[in-house]
């Protein structure tokens, strides 16, 4: 998923209903959870390729002139006249942020406005960053990938199906199972993701202990990193780009996560995060510190 957001960062805390609340700060830049990640890995010097939603009438030029700079190829993001584009308008206030968008309607709406998977790019990938929201393409990507032998990781989805089965590593957020599959202790939920997947099962839970591990093995924990926190807003989305170049190095499950702790928690550091992303030097001193 790639958008373009809006976001506007309050003077304090979020504000009551019939009340007020002064705009402190307004940016405008490309986001999104594939947005986000390809953003971080480029600056870790990687080779990205970006693909997905489709561009739209407000989105394109804005989109790929951000991407340019950062050097991320987005020659298979196809540009569709008829749409108006993926964009969120995000209030950032105190430790919330509260996201307003268009993703129901664009994605579960009638009509596919997203490309059909590169099979050419995924054979020549090292490592895939697969969003689950683009029904049977994304279902086609993972299939791509296993056949391919390439590995793949993603987010947010339920623990069953082809995508969390064959992944090489699955991050779930808090904010998607307390919606998504609310009412089942952290433990028993882990498990559910660990005996349902081949690769490495990760949850996240903000600030809180991360739980991660395999099949068969014991739940293992991680204490995220000690920051001041600006903002909390795509934190999600640079700790999975993190476990992305951690499956790329080959690293072993605790330095993986690690590394993912520490990219999102340096994004929490600075607001926002697409303007100022950690440089990989930062992240190896934050982990050796």
């Amino acid at each position: 998923m790639t958008c373009l957001s809006t976001i506007h960062l309050l003077d304090g805390k979020y504000p009551e209903p019939d009340s007020y609340r002064e705009i402190k700060q307004t940016y405008i830049v490309p986001s999104g959870e594939g947005g986000n990640a390809a953003l971080i890995l480029a600056n870790f010097g990687l080779k990205v390729k970006l693909d997905g939603p489709h561009l739209g009438t407000r989105t394109q030029q804005p989109t790929l002139e951000f991407y340019k700079k950062h050097k991320i190829d987005c020659s298979d993001m196809w540009h569709n006249p008829g749409f108006e584009g993926y964009e969120d308008l995000v209030l950032v206030g105190g430790d919330t942020r509260t996201i307003f968008g268009k993703f129901g309607s664009h994605l579960f709406g009638g009509g596919q406005r997203w490309s059909n998977p590169d099979m050419k790019a995924i054979k020549s990938s090292k490592v895939v960053s697969l969003d689950p929201f683009f029904g049977r393409e994304s279902e086609s990507a993972a299939a791509a990938c296993a056949e391919n032998k390439r590995k793949y990781v993603t987010i947010d989805l339920k623990p069953e199906g082809f995508i969390c089965g064959n992944a090489a590593a699955v991050v779930i957020s808090k904010e998607f199972t307390d919606r998504e599959l609310p009412g089942i202790k952290k433990e028993k939920l882990f498990r559910k993701y660990a005996n349902n997947t081949e690769g490495l099962a990760i949850l996240t839970y903000g600030g809180k202990e991360i739980l991660y591990g395999r099949a068969g093995g014991k739940v293992k924990k991680f204490t995220p990193y000690k920051v001041k926190v600006k903002g909390t807003l795509a934190a999600g989305d640079i700790f999975r780009a993190g476990i992305v170049y951690g499956v790329y190095k080959g690293w072993d499950d605790r330095k993986t996560v690690a590394f993912g702790a520490a990219v999102g928690a340096l994004a929490c550091e600075r607001f926002p995060a697409a303007l100022n992303p950690p440089e990989l030097r930062e992240v190896m001193k934050l982990m050796n510190a």
